[in-house]
Formats: C-alpha cells, sequence, structure tokens
C-alpha cells in the first residue's frame, strides 16, 4: 500500500531508473484553466540527488508546463510500473524551467545527451515523495523509444526551430506567458 517518503532514497532512485516513461502534471492558478498532463519518454529524465529532479523539455505543440511553473511553481511527476511488480511513485515538488541563458543550464545540461529539440531543462525540487499500488495499472510491453521528435527537429535549422517556439510556444492555451521572444 501507499506510503509517504521525506526524499527519493536508493530504492525509489532504482526503481525510478528503470522506467521508460513518466508524466508530468502542472496547473494554471485560475480555477477555469486547464490542467495539464503529458507523457514523457527519451530518457530525459535524471535525480540529481534525494531532493532534486529534472528533465529535459522538448520541443512541442504546446507550452503548458513552462507557462505554469513560470506562474506558479506546482509540479508533481509520476511513473507507473508497467512491467514486473504494481508500482506508482509520484514526486511532488517547486518546479523551474532553466533556459539556455541561465547561469545553471551548462551544468545540468552536460546530464543528459545533446538535443536538437531541447527547449529548456525542467528543475524540480521535491519536497514529497509517495507511492501507491498501481494494481489495476495494465501490463505492456517495451517496444523501443520513438524516434519522430528526433528526425523531426534534425530537418529543421536553427532558426526554423525558433519560428516554430515563436508560432506555438509563447502563450499557454489559458494565455499565460510560456516562451519570450526579443
Amino acid at each position: 500500500m501507499g506510503q509517504v517518503f521525506t526524499e527519493i532514497d536508493r530504492s525509489i532512485q532504482s526503481w525510478i531508473s528503470k522506467q521508460k516513461m513518466f508524466f508530468v502534471g502542472t496547473a494554471p492558478l485560475a480555477a477555469d484553466g486547464h490542467i495539464n498532463c503529458s507523457p514523457k519518454g527519451a530518457d530525459s529524465f535524471r535525480i540529481i540527488d534525494s531532493h532534486t529532479v529534472a528533465y529535459q523539455d522538448l520541443t512541442g505543440s504546446g507550452i503548458e508546463t513552462i507557462a505554469h511553473l513560470q506562474e506558479n511553481g506546482r509540479i508533481v511527476i509520476m511513473f507507473c510500473a508497467f512491467e514486473g511488480a504494481p508500482q506508482i511513485i509520484r514526486l511532488y515538488g517547486k518546479g523551474s524551467p532553466i533556459f539556455q541563458d541561465s547561469a545553471d543550464y551548462g551544468q545540468l545540461a552536460e546530464l543528459f545527451r545533446p538535443h536538437p529539440g531541447e527547449r529548456a531543462i525542467i528543475k524540480i525540487d521535491v519536497h514529497r515523495v509517495a507511492t501507491s499500488c498501481g494494481y489495476s495499472v495494465p501490463l505492456y510491453d517495451y517496444v523501443d523509444q520513438r524516434d519522430v521528435l528526433d528526425k523531426w527537429t534534425e530537418t529543421k535549422t536553427p532558426e526554423e526551430l525558433v519560428a516554430y517556439r515563436q508560432k506555438k510556444n509563447q502563450l499557454s492555451i489559458d494565455g499565460l506567458p510560456g516562451l519570450s521572444y526579443r
């Protein structure tokens, strides 16, 4: 059954490192704002220490996570076991988008393989770690990571990626600021 921890201990870290995907949940402060839940993969998650995690934020058609974090910082990361014993782990915390012009970016970027589609690194200060059973989560066979985003970004010049982000990533669906361009 579920337990609550104050940190990401070694057993939780070991379990998380074996997962192939995770989900990111954020929400705006507005009562009528849209809650966001995004699936992630591509070996884009890292545990920095027992209270800090980060993941690569890759180019997409929306900017909800970054917009919500810039507004209020609230974030939850959820991992589900799709193979082996049932398990769910949620990491609750305060998140910040770390952009390439930030002093912290270079050190964090070294933790990941370079990706031309990277918009930012999301850094999270974790204050609550919770497990739950996952008894009803179905079993799936892992086949492979998708390479569609990699192939798409490889066909774009840096200028084309900026133009795409200017068009798609400046505002959230609720009108919150996302990426800014001067």
